[in-house]
């Protein structure tokens, strides 16, 4: 059964030069069938207490053997399924591919047609590391290298020893996947990427970069091509 439509009024002061928005934001869960693992239809969890063992997130969220470096199951008791994948109301003042991340309630949705839209769980900077605004995705990257920015390294004693970058692989910073965002045809250093550290979606625990499980930022990159709109919320919006 669907949820019930939550309706909520946004006004966004994000970035200079972004104009001031005004809208109005319908968003309900949709069931609807899975055909498949990794780019397909989807369903919303169910209700109840064997929501944790569906079998068709089970299958969605399991190991993925056919990636240079295989993933295991996303283990996904300690997730709220409010943040697993799934189809959703949304009508939102941008086009049909439009990438909204709305870092306050840890969501990111890509537009679809007929008011939907895709749903996925993220995690998104702690305070003083966030950023909000409107770039576009100007590279896509699978199994990157990550490369930590200067500020980082300088801070972080954890990002010290890959200043020269990390390697692709499974405990890679940057996980499977990588969508770099660009303003104005310059790197704005944040990634829309996977991590290794699924029970981090639904917090705000990051160096700033929006990061999905490495099952959902597979699934994303497959549907978005470069040079797709990325909107970033910005903190300063009344609900």
């Amino acid at each position: 059964m669907p949820v019930a439509p939550d309706t909520t009024s946004v006004t966004s002061t994000s970035s200079p030069g972004t104009p001031r928005l005004s809208r109005r934001f319908f968003v309900a869960a949709l069931p609807f069938a899975l055909a498949g693992c990794m780019g397909s239809d989807l369903m919303r969890p169910r209700l109840g207490a064997s929501q944790r063992s569906d079998p068709l997130y089970m299958s969605m969220y399991g190991p993925v053997t056919d990636e240079p470096f295989p993933l295991p199951a996303i283990d996904l008791r300690p997730i709220d399924p409010v943040y697993w994948r799934q189809e959703v109301y949304y009508s939102a003042p941008y086009p049909v591919g439009t990438i909204v991340v709305d870092p306050e309630n840890h969501f990111l949705y890509l537009t679809r047609a007929d008011g939907k839209a895709l749903r996925y769980g993220v995690g998104v900077g702690r305070d003083g590391f966030t950023w909000s605004g409107e770039a576009v995705i100007a590279r896509k990257a699978k199994w990157p290298t990550w490369y930590p920015p200067a500020e980082m390294v300088a801070r972080d004693p954890r990002a010290r020893p890959f200043a020269d970058g990390q390697p692709p692989g499974p405990t890679n910073a940057l996980g499977a996947r990588a969508l770099y965002l660009y303003q104005d045809g310059r790197d704005t250093l944040y990634r829309l990427h996977g991590t290794a550290e699924p029970w981090t979606i639904g917090t705000s625990a990051s160096s700033g970069c929006i990061r999905l499980m490495n099952q959902d930022i597979i699934d994303l990159y497959d549907r978005v091509p470069v040079d797709t709109k990325v909107v970033v919320l910005g903190s300063g919006m009344t609900v």
